[in-house]
């Protein structure tokens, strides 16, 4: 009976793959078939480290018989076990080794998917690489016309700028997102978005920036007829008046209760900054003099 010890099985397996005067080509079939045993061996034992080794072995192999899903597969085994361990540079390293076999089998979902999982092992630790990761997931999807599928990417990626307080950069995503809506036509998905990316912008008191946002935005004619863009031409005239008690009326109604969790925390804390002296500079603007010699 052939022994189930996952140590003598990667033995033999790292025998099989190396080449001597016995032996003048590798037997990559039999030795991924002994990595695989040893990999599941190594994991019922609870030894991650070496189940770990064993899984990449495994897809080295897989690789070596021109089986690149199953490579991907035995990738991504490794980088949760490497997840357990805590080792977040393999975590990514080979979660996007997993992406890379699952794009050789011109499969962009399960590609993307790979990505997703690294960024959201990587959020508390790593959150710049889980960001980057998120925003590779999406290009993956966004290049195979498949926007729709990548819009809890969107919303991830976003969340993460957000607890980093990057919001121009979680703004921008937001508008991505939109655009993205806006190809695959999930019109209150667009809407939500750029109302989103308005309100992001004045909770880090950029009013000038939310309100070009909001003027850019109202170009698009979905968003100019939507609940969404009534909501923000409130929000915009409210802080233009300097009115504190409008502009918390206006977060608390129903069109910004439907917007995602984050966004909607962002919102109740609206103003986070003195609107006051918003109110005087517009209040200074509409008093300058007349210059009787400008006929325009």
């Amino acid at each position: 009976m052939a022994s189930s010890d996952p140590h003598k099985l990667m033995v033999k397996a790292d025998k099989l793959t190396k080449l001597s005067l016995t032996r003048w080509s590798a037997d990559w079939k039999s030795a991924t078939q002994l990595y695989e045993q040893a990999a599941n061996g190594f994991r019922v034992a609870k030894n991650i480290e070496q189940s770990k080794i064993a899984f990449e072995k495994a897809s080295q192999g897989q690789e070596m018989l021109s089986s690149p899903w199953d490579a991907a597969k035995h990738m991504e085994s490794a980088a949760a076990l490497s997840k357990e361990l805590h080792n977040w540079r393999e975590v990514a390293d080979f979660y996007r080794k997993a992406s890379e076999l699952y794009n050789e089998c011109g499969r962009s979902q399960p590609a993307s998917d790979a990505l997703a999982k690294a960024a959201r092992a990587l959020e508390d630790a790593v959150p710049e690489d889980a960001i980057q990761l998120y925003t590779d997931a999406c290009i993956m999807l966004e290049e195979d016309d498949k926007e729709q599928m990548a819009f809890d990417l969107y919303r991830a990626a976003t969340n993460v700028y957000i607890k980093l307080e990057k919001y121009a950069d979680a703004a921008t995503f937001l508008l991505r997102w939109g655009l993205a809506a806006d190809k695959c036509n999930a019109t209150n998905s667009q809407c939500k978005a750029y109302l989103s990316a308005i309100i992001v912008y004045l909770y880090a008191n950029d009013f000038k920036q939310a309100e070009k946002c909001y003027n850019d935005c109202s170009q698009v004619d979905a968003f100019l007829r939507s609940d969404q863009n009534r909501c923000a031409t409130k929000l915009i005239s409210a802080y233009t008046e300097g009115d504190v008690e409008e502009i918390k009326r206006v977060a608390q109604s129903s069109t910004i209760s439907n917007l995602d969790h984050v966004i909607i925390k962002l919102a109740r804390k609206l103003p986070s900054g003195d609107v006051s002296a918003l109110k005087k500079a517009n209040a200074v603007q509409d008093e300058e003099p007349l210059d009787e010699n400008d006929l325009t």
